[in-house]
């Protein structure tokens, strides 16, 4: 039998290693290098199966919008007021049946057998998971490598699924602390793993998918203001509802639902030269689902609930008032324990203000 060499590349300040290994070649890349691609000659024959995604950056984690939000699954545009707070950076999740697995090396053979671990060729898997062989399984957290026990026949007969590790930006250096190779999960259970999926990751996973609209706030008088006189600024009720996104991971119970409610429009003038109305720049949330109030006619010289003065006027170049919207963000899953809290979510617009120095208006 002809042995191929099992090529373990990592970052530049670690030594390359290379270790002999049946019927194959493995590709894993360090934290400096998150190709994993195989050689040019060497390209894979498939890549995913519809029965386990075997693509690193593909989750199947199923997602529905019950409210608001345009679907698709596609990038959220709200940004945590917790400049710490980010979304899960990698997790584990059921990927094949026994029969599935074993259905794919026999088709395939080809594909990520972790985040940053390609086989290529149908002998490595079937060594380790037909034939029962241990297989190199690095420890990226720690950085080191230790061995991980093999399968025998697949574990046909056995109810349950090989789990493997998925990410969504592999180039995440966080990426690294899912590093098992595929592993097995008996039926009805989740790994003991400090990176096992759970309900609050789930939700977290959905939070980083809420879109909200883009509305621009309602101004009067529109895009020109008057030196010393408030601009009312305001939106109407209806305009933004709660917005939910549903995450439920296949195979498995967990489920959880993240709402976006809507709270506050913040507003800052651009200038130092100017006041905002309440002084803090926060227009609340009224109870019908309206922030501020319309402007109406006879009221220029009042100061508005929710609006602007101006203070100086513009020299060719206008203000750039900026509307910000601040959105709570609650989950509850199939943890049954109620509502939960994530950090808060800012979507902000921009708009052009001219401001011209006379004393008064008729409007």
């Amino acid at each position: 039998m002809t042995s191929s060499r099992r090529a373990v590349r990592w970052s530049a300040a670690m030594a390359a290693t290379a270790v002999l290994w049946s019927g194959g070649a493995a590709y894993a890349a360090g934290p400096g290098d998150n190709t994993t691609d195989p050689p040019s000659n060497e390209k894979p024959s498939g890549g995913s199966d519809k029965k386990g995604n075997l693509s690193a950056g593909v989750s199947s984690i199923q997602l529905s919008f019950p409210s608001g939000g345009d679907g698709g699954g596609k990038k959220g545009n709200l940004a945590p007021i917790d400049p710490n707070w980010e979304p899960p950076a990698c997790w584990y999740e059921p990927a094949f049946t026994s029969k599935e697995l074993k259905e794919f090396v026999d088709k395939d053979g080809g594909g990520d057998v972790g985040i940053h671990e390609s086989w290529f060729g149908k002998g490595l898997w079937t060594d380790h998971y037909r034939d029962g062989k241990p297989a190199d399984n690095f420890d990226l957290h720690a950085a080191s490598n230790s061995q991980a026990d093999g399968y025998k026949d697949y574990n046909e007969g056995k109810d349950g699924r090989f789990w493997r590790g998925v990410a969504p930006d592999s180039s995440d250096s966080k990426s690294w602390d899912c590093g098992r190779i595929m592993f097995w999960v008996d039926a009805n259970k989740i790994p003991n793993d400090p990176h096992a999926p759970t309900p609050k990751m789930l939700a977290e996973y959905a939070y980083d998918k809420v879109k909200v609209p883009d509305t621009k706030v309602e101004l009067k008088p529109e895009a020109k203001s008057t030196v010393n006189l408030p601009t009312w600024a305001w939106l109407d009720k209806g305009t933004f509802k709660d917005v939910k996104v549903r995450a439920e991971l296949p195979n498995t119970p967990l489920w959880a639902e993240t709402t976006a409610k809507p709270k506050s429009l913040h507003l800052e003038p651009g200038t130092a030269d100017a006041e905002t109305f309440p002084a803090s720049g926060e227009c609340k949330i009224n109870d019908d689902g309206s922030i501020g109030t319309p402007y109406a006619k006879g009221k220029s010289k009042q100061d508005p609930p929710c609006g602007i003065k101006y203070l100086r006027a513009t020299d060719g170049k206008p203000y750039q008032l900026k509307a910000s919207i601040t959105w709570e963000i609650s989950w509850e899953g199939s943890d049954n324990d109620g509502k939960h809290l994530l950090p808060n979510g800012t979507f902000e617009t921009t708009q052009d203000m001219n401001v011209q120095e006379v004393q008064s208006i008729n409007r």
